[in-house]
């Protein structure tokens, strides 16, 4: 049977709202994969080339050209002889970035001072939705230590920060949290069990729960009104991580937390 004219409307507007879908999806991927390949850049590979992006990436070397053009176009990346480097877009970003919020001087002597005293590296990270975001490092001075970059999101299921920060959740974010770890919903009884007895302590400790062979000590930053607003944490190597070390980095970081406190430390993020 010959197709009416009604038929043939609603057939155009179905391919028409099919085509609006797939073109939404291919932008979206696009701007991943652009983030993805900003993302390749730092502190210790401060410029990236083509063919390292493509192995990076797993993406097409035309797809990457294409990427890299358009955001070169739009000054987020800047091709120079050692490679593409962050562009002026990002350097006016992070200038707008900073001027919003930047860590008190004192607060990064404190932490510096806990570095190079405790031999460690110092974090400190605030919660954001479903993941701790680091807002600040001051790293260990020892050869093998740990590192994460600032402004890296990790998982709030892991990590001795996590329980700490995790403190002032409602059961809604708890299960949400619970969820997004390995171990499905199930995982809640023994999220919140943790959580517990992180703040009956004072302080949470973690072995291997993000990465195998890494530990972590943390306390809470609190606000005004005692909330914890943060945490500030130790983390190392777990051979480094002994019980009489835990010991002495747990009364080292409640100092220091304890300073940051009565200084009126506060961070914009808190949702």
């Amino acid at each position: 049977m010959k197709p009416t004219g009604t038929d043939q409307t609603a057939e155009h507007r179905f391919d028409a709202a099919a085509s609006a879908g797939e073109n939404e999806i291919q932008g979206v991927r696009s701007v991943q994969r652009a983030i993805d390949i900003l993302g390749l850049l730092t502190e210790t590979q401060p410029a990236i080339s083509v063919s390292e992006i493509v192995r990076a990436t797993g993406l097409a070397k035309t797809t990457v050209i294409r990427l890299v053009q358009t955001l070169e176009q739009n000054g987020l990346l800047w091709a120079t002889a050692k490679g593409y480097m962050a562009g002026p877009s990002l350097w006016r970003w992070a200038h707008l970035a900073r001027g919003s919020w930047e860590l008190p001087p004192e607060t990064k002597d404190l932490m510096r001072g806990l570095a190079q005293r405790q031999r460690e590296t110092v974090n400190l990270y605030v919660a954001r939705d479903i993941y701790r975001v680091c807002v600040a490092q001051q790293e260990s001075p020892q050869p093998l230590r740990h590192v994460v970059h600032v402004g890296d999101e990790l998982p709030l299921w892991a990590g001795a920060s996590s329980k700490v920060l995790l403190a002032n959740s409602d059961e809604a974010h708890l299960a949400r949290v619970a969820r997004s770890s390995p171990y499905g919903p199930d995982y809640l009884d023994s999220l919140r069990a943790q959580i517990d007895e992180a703040a009956v302590r004072g302080f949470a400790v973690s072995h291997g729960e993000r990465e195998a062979g890494l530990s972590a000590v943390a306390v809470p930053v609190r606000g005004r009104t005692d909330a914890v607003i943060a945490a500030l944490s130790l983390s190392g190597p777990t051979v480094r991580f002994s019980d009489e070390r835990v010991e002495d980095f747990v009364a080292a970081l409640t100092d220091v937390a304890g300073h940051m406190t009565e200084r009126g430390f506060d961070h914009p993020f808190r949702m």
